[in-house]
């Protein structure tokens, strides 16, 4: 870890500098499993389960069984934890369903917005070292609540081909039965140009490597929509005199041990705090089955002692965290402060885990500094929003002078006549 003990404002554009990921190869890598998946379709997705996964699939799509049987393949503890996250998930994504709201903008004209649902949207999930159901539930419900029409999953296989069992449980929860076994750029490709198993989608959804960083990215040149981009998963924590040293600990290493690009930020404006809280890191990352991740992760982090929590802010909204933080007391005076980041944690009793999994709030969130012009994953990331006019004949006489004098000064003389044909 590296530590820094009051750093002048002018050092901290270093501070704020992300893990550099080099991207030459990559792209290179990623255009030609585009092209692959293009040409070969299915086919190309079976041959990459084999050279990535090392898994053997004969049959891309997860069968009715399968997705049957994952319901006895998990405890009832874990399905009752699940359906308690899907109720509080649901219920505070349904508080974002708008109401429509007419306007009279002028005598006679009337204007209003109403949401559209994106038709076919793509969930990409995670696999490997970490099965993400819980970003099922944060990706699904939102789709569900807007009503997307159709929602595919896409999620790497294990050895022997099979999907992990609380990914299907949570899907057949959330409702999702086309579920495809196929991980990576691969699958971003498949959601991209469509394969003979999987539809091609409008916008595509997830966390994921940087392969599949990447891919979404690129899947862009060919007219698909993202959520955002993203990078590695990263927290900000300020404390305070009144934070909690193995609290603070504990939150740094939820994040740390992610993956190895994983970045954690520690500030304190007390010494004390600050040192136990390194301690604390010391001894509970020796506890965790996943410390070879987090201790990669720690190299990479930065903890840094500043005289006041104004001052800790202002470095936060610098660097925009994914997850912010505020172990302080009093944090209500400083909400107002706070600028730039994708989801804020308020409190010794606030772990970010809570909005990880069950809260409420959507864990889908940006990264690497996004949270300057991004927002987290919500219901309107599943929807268009489109806009709606009603003239009567007399709102055109009330309006109509001024649209004849602005497109007229625009050289734009049909634009006018389209106003003046009626008028007369």
């Amino acid at each position: 870890m590296k530590i820094s003990n009051y750093p002048a404002k002018n050092t901290w554009s270093d501070l704020i500098k992300r893990p550099v990921i080099k991207r030459e190869q990559l792209s290179e890598l990623i255009v030609n499993i585009f092209d692959e998946v293009e040409k070969n379709g299915n086919q190309a997705l079976i041959d990459f389960n084999k050279k990535f996964d090392r898994a053997e699939v004969k049959k891309i799509k997860v069968s009715k069984e399968e997705l049957e049987s994952s319901e006895n393949l998990i405890s009832e503890e874990l399905k009752l934890a699940i359906q308690q996250a899907k109720e509080n998930i649901t219920k505070f994504h349904a508080s974002q369903i708008p109401k429509i709201q007419k306007i009279e903008t002028t005598k006679g004209v009337v204007c209003w917005r109403e949401n559209r649902a994106i038709e076919k949207v793509g969930i990409y999930i995670p696999g490997g070292t970490a099965p993400l159901f819980s970003t099922v539930l944060m990706l699904a419900i939102p789709a569900q609540l807007a009503g997307c029409s159709e929602i595919i999953l896409c999620t790497p296989p294990d050895k022997n081909g099979n999907i992990n069992p609380a990914i299907l449980y949570t899907a057949k929860l959330c409702g999702i039965t086309k579920i495809f076994k196929t991980g990576g750029a691969q699958a971003i490709a498949a959601m991209t140009f469509g394969t003979e198993s999987i539809p091609n989608v409008y916008k595509i959804f997830g966390p994921g490597n940087q392969f599949v960083v990447a891919a979404k990215e690129y899947s862009q040149h060919f007219g698909v929509s993202i959520d955002m981009p993203a990078g590695p998963s990263e927290v900000l924590v300020i404390a305070d005199e009144n934070a909690v040293p193995e609290f603070c600990a504990a939150d740094l290493l939820s994040q740390a041990e992610h993956g190895n690009d994983s970045q954690v930020i520690f500030i304190s404006t007390d010494k004390k705090i600050f040192n136990q809280t390194i301690g604390e890191i010391e001894k509970q990352v020796k506890e965790l089955p996943r410390n070879e991740f987090a201790q990669e992760s720690l190299k990479n982090s930065h903890f840094i002692l500043l005289k006041t929590v104004d001052e800790a802010l202002e470095f936060s909204n610098q660097y925009a965290p994914e997850h912010l933080i505020l172990a302080v007391e009093n944090f209500e005076n400083y909400i107002d402060k706070i600028q730039n980041a994708g989801s804020v944690f308020l409190g010794n009793y606030s772990c970010e885990s809570a909005g990880d999994y069950a809260s409420g709030t959507n864990h889908t969130l940006p990264t690497n500094g996004f949270a300057k012009n991004y927002s987290g994953v919500s219901l309107d990331s599943f929807v268009k929003k489109i806009t709606f006019q009603n003239l009567s004949k007399k709102g055109l006489q009330n309006l109509g002078k001024t649209i004849e004098l602005m497109a007229e000064a625009e050289g734009l003389f049909a634009h006018k006549n389209a106003v003046s044909i009626r008028l007369k």
